[in-house]
């Protein structure tokens, strides 16, 4: 999706990675760099599925907590305090993907719920149109809402909560992340990660941004700028600090830290743009009506890269 907040950014999203990488590593890490680089020319970009996520435990019907906001409390189930968290890292998710991922695939206990949040005044519902013909249901957190789960402490305070609808366009964007997001996170499960924090491309290009801005007349300089870009797990492209769509931050068994840098790609993207995407090695996500257009174009660039199902 391309949404310029700013001058300083492209459409794309992450940047090539450049040889000043490499530069303290091994030699065995060097060599493996360089197979990988080898492999990275190989003409043929694969569309690969990806399993449908593990289900995750819902909380207990008779599970329940009091958060409060000021002097007013709401007593609330433990699935419907998971939606609200969920909404505010994601800020808008369609219904049908909140029954899915949120509720094991229980649609009427999700909608019970939901009615509950709306009719206490913290999560909004708004049927947004996708296309000429169709349109689905979406759900954000309301200005009450967003401060009662700030107010909880129940999630990292370095994570960024939204509220409100944003345009209907971003809007249906937005929404795929959230789904995108079960995807990466099953798969970092699987390997014994667990995510710590999720960061949406505009929070990231805002802290980009804002460095950038901080350098003054040294905005341009290469080291400076690679450096604001290694600040924030991303890298330079190009010239440009390019941003993901989603980028997930989790821990590993061992306790280090890593990042994984998400876009979800559509037929919409111009080829450039679907190019350095591969170049940055992004983690790409597509549709299954969109994989083929992306395909072709990094192919006919002689560029590869793991295309994953949606």
């Amino acid at each position: 999706m391309s949404r310029d907040f700013t001058p300083d950014f492209d459409d794309f999203r992450e940047a090539a990675q450049s040889p000043r990488e490499w530069s303290g590593q091994s030699s065995d890490t060097r060599a493996g760099a360089t197979r990988i680089r080898e492999e990275t020319m190989h003409p043929e970009s694969q569309f690969r599925d990806v399993r449908e996520p593990r289900p995750k435990e819902v909380p207990l019907r008779d599970s329940r907590a009091v958060l409060y906001d000021r002097y007013r409390g709401y007593e609330l189930r433990g699935a419907e305090i998971q939606t609200l968290t969920d909404l505010g890292k994601f800020r808008v998710i369609n219904a049908e993907h909140l029954a899915r991922y949120g509720y094991c695939g229980d649609k009427r206990r999700m909608e019970q719920e939901t009615t509950s949040l709306v009719r206490q005044g913290l999560v909004e519902v708004r049927q947004v149109e996708i296309s000429l013909s169709k349109s689905t249901r979406m759900y954000t957190l309301t200005k009450a809402g967003r401060r009662l789960i700030e107010r909880s402490e129940r999630l990292p305070k370095d994570q960024e909560i939204y509220s409100g609808f944003v345009k209907p366009r971003e809007a249906k964007h937005d929404a795929e992340l959230y789904r995108v997001y079960q995807r990466e996170e099953d798969r970092i499960e699987r390997r014994g990660g667990r995510v710590r924090r999720v960061l949406l491309d505009f929070e990231l290009k805002k802290k980009v941004n804002r460095d950038l801005t901080r350098l003054g007349p040294q905005k341009d300089d290469p080291d400076k700028k690679q450096d604001i870009a290694e600040r924030h797990g991303l890298r330079v492209v190009h010239g440009r600090i390019p941003v993901p769509d989603l980028q997930i931050e989790y821990e590993m068994p061992d306790q280090s830290i890593a990042r994984v840098n998400l876009e979800l790609t559509t037929g919409d993207y111009r080829p450039r743009q679907l190019a350095d995407k591969a170049r940055a090695g992004f983690t790409l996500y597509s549709h299954r009506d969109d994989a083929s257009h992306v395909r072709r174009v990094l192919n006919d660039r002689e560029l590869t890269a793991e295309i994953l199902s949606l």
